[in-house]
């Protein structure tokens, strides 16, 4: 661990895969959306890198029957390892064991789609009395160990819980849970003072979406025994935050405030498609072995030079 997850007291994170990924089918009929490649690496491996380098490698994911395929991304497979070895595939070898190394690998069932409310409440008996972070497997962060980072500092400093924001254009965030917030005196660390999933357009309080990324006290899990289906039919972990958020208001909570920090760099959305193809492009042009000739073909490509 280091020092900042010793500090929160944090050691465990969640990650819910139980989706059905229907956006990109029929590609994912077969293969869970999570695993799908950007470049050469399932999306799903890049956000389990950011958790461990911040510290966090406990990993507990939350699946369904069928996606085995998931849990297995991160487990060693040694016929594979002892063919590439043997071939003298060095490069294939690191390739193959990196997933295995990141974290110590959990899994539990979510038993029915009830929404990510009810997917953090199946991870309750694992994660125990400690606080935990949940990053959704779907938002790719450039930057995003450091915005953990931040967000274990902020939960060492203030205790509760702390979130993730970014800005997004006023008619986008009906698309998103939104936050209502006042200033700290750190910047870009904010308290907040209201949470509303999906707001119509021109209720929102404020242009801050939440990211996908939150460190939980664990006290959320009692709350979540009691909240009720919401938007969609579906347990919101925005609705139970929201009732850490009125309680510590209130003078009546226990599990201590909700910090958020706003997030400045980009942030992908993996589970929309143009979203996706972007942050392809983006990794693969970054890419000390593809990117050269990629970006070369890439300019052709736009100008229309490459005879297509």
């Amino acid at each position: 661990m280091t020092e900042a997850a010793t500090r929160a007291g944090a050691r465990t994170v969640v990650i819910p895969t139980a989706g059905r990924g229907t956006r990109f089918l029929p590609a994912t009929k077969v293969v869970p959306k999570e695993l799908l490649p950007v470049v050469d690496r399932p999306a799903l491996e890049y956000v389990v890198e950011e958790a461990a380098a911040a510290g966090l490698t406990d990993l507990l994911l939350v699946t369904a029957v069928g996606k085995e395929a998931v849990e297995r991304h991160f487990t060693a497979v040694p016929e594979l390892e002892a063919a590439l070895a043997a071939k003298g595939d060095a490069d294939g070898l690191a390739a193959v064991r990196r997933p295995t190394e990141l974290a110590s690998v959990h899994s539990v069932i979510q038993d029915a789609p009830l929404g990510l409310g009810h997917a953090v409440l199946c991870a309750a008996e694992h994660v125990g009395a400690h606080p935990f972070l949940v990053s959704l497997p779907d938002m790719l962060l450039d930057g995003g160990t450091a915005l953990v980072e931040q967000m274990l500092a902020v939960r060492a400093r203030y205790g509760g819980s702390v979130i993730g924001l970014y800005e997004v254009p006023a008619d986008e965030i009906e698309k998103y849970g939104c936050a209502a917030v006042e200033p700290t005196d750190v910047d870009d660390v904010v308290r907040v003072t209201a949470l509303v999933e999906k707001p119509p357009p021109g209720e929102a309080p404020s242009n801050y979406a939440i990211l996908g990324r939150y460190l939980l006290d664990p006290a959320v899990f009692d709350v979540l025994r009691r909240t009720q289906p919401g938007r969609g039919g579906e347990i919101q972990l925005t609705d139970a935050i929201e009732e850490l958020v009125r309680a510590e208001a209130a003078g009546t909570g226990t599990a201590g405030p909700v910090h958020a920090v706003v997030f400045r760099d980009r942030v992908f959305d993996t589970g929309d498609k143009l979203e996706y193809m972007k942050v392809v492009v983006r990794l693969a042009a970054r890419r000390d072995d593809l990117g050269p000739d990629f970006r070369s073909w890439l300019g052709e490509f736009v100008a229309g030079r490459d005879g297509s």
